[in-house]
């Protein structure tokens, strides 16, 4: 059904799929325009220097906003519910904005021994040089997850399902483990999508995505996103985004709006026949054993099935 969700949007996903963008130009183009260019005229020095300073709405330079990379974010926010998003090069990309953001020397980070092995580098081994400590627990153990928080928790790291074992963790548990503690809980959302999952739903404060995955779908360009309120996109991840240049090309932010449109039909008619597959491996006796969250023999399956 359709219902307003945070971000604001009264239709149903598979809609804001296909027509959520920047308003159209002047020419009335049907496929959202791809914008090509590194700068953008201004009316004048002052509104430029408003512009630049955050307190005018308008592009300045494309290291800091681009209608097609708007276009992208705004349409992957409202798929997963949340008020805002913030675009990247890559999935690797938006992780390390994330960290860039909102660590310090002598915060804490907990993650799950199951994530992304670039990921569980990236923030146990590159981040340790700057002083943030970072704990791995398996990731279906809460009893882990709620032994290796401290004062010092500023972040719950999780992926669910975890490519390619498909371990699921509980969103919601793992929130109001975060949110007691005064941390932030983060989801890998790369494996189900907005489509089979949305996390925000289930308490999370932030949803990573590697657009280079199944929001593309034809793996074509690399692109990553970060989704949140508002407040976090503007004051924790812009202000980063900036100064570092982590940023989204136009051209693979217009390839990854046309992969969106048909994320729905895709996603679901991929998880049929994952589904299918699944269960004709493990029926197969040169088969021992098969990880798929939507078997009945996964040791998740309950909790997959009420959250995704």
């Amino acid at each position: 059904m359709a219902s307003r969700d945070p971000s604001g949007h009264a239709l149903h996903r598979e809609t804001l799929a296909v027509r959520l963008s920047v308003e159209r130009s002047q020419y009335g183009e049907n496929s959202e325009a791809l914008y090509l260019t590194s700068g953008y005229v201004q009316p004048s020095a002052e509104a430029s220097a408003r512009r630049f300073a955050g307190e005018d709405e308008g592009y300045t330079y494309g290291r800091t906003g681009n209608p097609t990379v708007t276009s992208f974010e705004q349409r992957l926010a409202a798929l997963e519910g949340t008020e805002a998003c913030m675009a990247t090069a890559s999935g690797m990309a938006a992780v390390m904005l994330m960290c860039f953001s909102l660590l310090k020397a002598g915060d804490h980070v907990i993650i799950s021994q199951s994530m992304f092995g670039s990921t569980l580098k990236l923030i146990g081994t590159e981040f340790a040089r700057f002083g943030v400590d970072t704990t791995v627990v398996p990731q279906t153990d809460l009893a882990a997850w709620r032994a290796a928080v401290r004062p010092g928790t500023r972040l719950l790291f999780a992926e669910t399902p975890t490519n390619p074992l498909g371990e699921v963790c509980d969103i919601q548990a793992l929130a109001d483990m975060a949110h007691g503690n005064g941390a932030l809980l983060a989801v890998d959302n790369c494996f189900a999508t907005p489509v089979l999952q949305r996390p925000v739903e289930r308490g999370a404060d932030i949803v990573m995505h590697s657009g280079t995955k199944y929001l593309d779908g034809q793996g074509r360009v690399m692109a990553g996103a970060l989704c949140a309120s508002a407040a976090m996109v503007r004051d924790k991840f812009l202000p980063v985004q900036k100064n570092s240049g982590m940023v989204l090309s136009p051209f693979n932010a217009w390839v990854v709006l046309k992969g969106l449109e048909t994320l729905d039909l895709r996603m679901k008619a991929q998880s049929a026949q994952a589904l299918a597959l699944a269960r004709w491996l493990e029926s197969h006796p040169a088969v021992g054993r098969v990880y798929y969250p939507g078997l009945a023999s996964h040791p998740q399956h309950e909790l997959a099935m009420r959250q995704m």
